[in-house]
């Protein structure tokens, strides 16, 4: 046999006793625990009767024997007896016990009991006083040299027909084991004998009582298996019908055959999936509905915002030249720089349709994450702008959409422009299988409670500034090209104060082919 040990420090220090896990070994064990609580509580129950009945056995078939016996011995007595006179009787009480191995003693008016077999018991005091006091019968239970003893102690009395009610000296005959027939004479009786056959008797009940727990035990599996399966058989199906809601298959019904608890839980769940599915269809309808009229709005808004751009491309030349009033010129530049913004939105909005609808296309390319910072910079005119600077130290290959990514990198600037405070550095880096690309501001950063929220559509950290010159929308089309690009893009703030996001990506080794 094969036998495995673990290190002595493992077994100290990472040993814990657990509970077991499973539903269905909880339900048998439970089960067994209560089939053996009842074996043994009935075991018990038996034991105890049985060994009271063996016990009284023996006391009752004792106490007549040794009644018997007096009823013989006592009348060849002369009174009062001498302690040659007792220890022959009580010699006479060993010889005719036979089997049962009487050691005899007697006593006259309290006196020491006296005794002809060296190996006698001594009388407890407890059985001399009880026999005192009652002037009956009495027996006890005892342990001499690590064995159960019988004592006994019985009174013996002088019979109402012997004529002779005289205390002197006394031939004896008409005497008797028996108190309440006549006035006791002082003689006193005491009788021990082992209990041994009686022990083994109990002994052999304890011992039938464990054999037959292991069987019982055993046989309760049985019953414990086949209870655990009909409770488990619709808790599993329970799993599987969630499992499969958690899946997106919210028709999913089960049967609920019967009519007890399980039966009802089985109900109610075939009821949460129908609302489930009932209110998550309202909800496709109407986020759909909600998704084609921003679609269709951004649409229909294109045509017009390019008419009147137009125009105030028009009417800036016509400002920028002095013919026009200054108030004129005034309204002009606002009204050509809110339709600019506008036009923004409307692009804004379309793009994130085209996220909804999963129709954003993408077209990846392997090129330098270093090229495409410099490109976005270049674009913007920040290429040579103080507030901004480029930490670019290694090669950063990145197999992404270059569009994409120059959308993300162009929003995340100007927004620590416009949010934070200069300088904002642009650093590209290395780590492993990723490339990272950092924008941190110097500004006071991005408020704890917002920071939750800062990638949501038109979500604005201050409430208070409802028109702060963008709409709300681009960091999450920048979080959009980014997951596009299997990418990352993550915010927090800097220890030493300012706002830093991240933005990670996996190098052109580890990226997916082009789709």
């Amino acid at each position: 046999m094969r036998r495995f040990r673990l290190p002595l420090r493992s077994a100290a220090r990472g040993f814990r006793p657990q509970a077991p896990r499973g539903l269905r070994v909880r339900l048998v064990v439970a089960f067994l625990l209560a089939a053996a609580f009842g074996a043994l509580l009935t075991a018990g129950l038996t034991f105890h009767r049985a060994r009271a009945a063996i016990l009284d056995r023996a006391e009752e078939t004792a106490v007549a024997d040794l009644r018997t016996q007096l009823d013989s011995l006592a009348p060849d007595l002369t009174l009062p007896p001498t302690a040659e006179d007792l220890r022959g009787l009580t010699r006479q009480i060993d010889q005719a016990g036979g089997a049962r191995a009487w050691h005899a003693s007697a006593s006259y008016r309290g006196g020491e009991p006296v005794t002809a077999s060296p190996g006698t018991p001594p009388v407890p005091d407890e059985l001399r006083r009880a026999v005192q006091d009652s002037g009956r019968a009495v027996h006890q239970r005892t342990e001499h040299d690590g064995r159960p003893w019988l004592a006994l102690g019985m009174p013996v009395a002088y019979s109402d027909d012997s004529g002779d009610t005289d205390t002197g000296t006394d031939t004896g005959t008409g005497t008797h084991a028996d108190a309440d027939a006549g006035s006791l004479s002082g003689l006193t009786v005491y009788a021990a004998f082992p209990l041994d056959d009686d022990r083994a008797d109990i002994d052999a009940l304890v011992t039938a009582a464990e054999a037959g727990a292991v069987p019982a035990l055993a046989l309760a599996l049985v019953p414990a298996l086949f209870a655990a399966r009909s409770v488990l058989r619709p808790v599993r199906r329970l799993r599987h019908g969630a499992e499969r809601i958690a899946a997106g298959e919210l028709d999913t019904r089960l049967d609920a055959p019967g009519r007890d608890e399980l039966a009802d839980l089985t109900r109610s769940f075939n009821t949460m999936a129908e609302t489930l599915e009932r209110d998550a269809a309202e909800l496709r309808r109407l986020e759909a509905g909600a998704r084609r009229f921003a679609a269709d709005v951004a649409h229909e808004l294109r045509t017009p915002l390019a008419a009147m751009a137009a125009v105030t491309e028009v009417l800036d030349e016509d400002a920028a030249s002095g013919v026009l009033p200054a108030d004129t010129e005034d309204a002009v530049r606002l009204i050509s720089e809110e339709v600019r913004a506008l036009a923004r939105t409307v692009e804004d909005l379309m793009e994130v349709s085209r996220f909804d609808a999963k129709a954003a296309p993408v077209h990846r390319e392997d090129v330098d994450l270093r090229t495409l910072v410099t490109k976005t910079l270049q674009l913007r005119g920040w290429a040579h702008d103080e507030r901004v600077r480029a930490d670019l130290p290694e090669p950063a290959p990145v197999r992404v959409d270059p569009r994409r990514i120059d959308v993300v990198l162009g929003n995340l600037v100007a927004n620590a422009l416009h949010h934070g405070r200069p300088p904002v550095t642009v650093a590209v880096r290395v780590r492993g299988d990723r490339v990272r690309v950092t924008v941190t501001d110097r500004g006071p950063g991005i408020p704890d409670e917002a920071l939750p929220y800062v990638f949501d559509r038109f979500y604005k950290a201050d409430a208070a500034r409802p028109r702060s010159g963008g709409s709300g929308l681009g960091l999450a089309i920048a979080q959009e090209n980014a997951a596009l690009n299997d990418g990352t893009l993550t915010a927090a703030n800097h220890p030493d104060g300012g706002a830093v996001f991240t933005l990670t990506l996996p190098s052109a080794a580890s990226s997916p082919g082009t789709t």
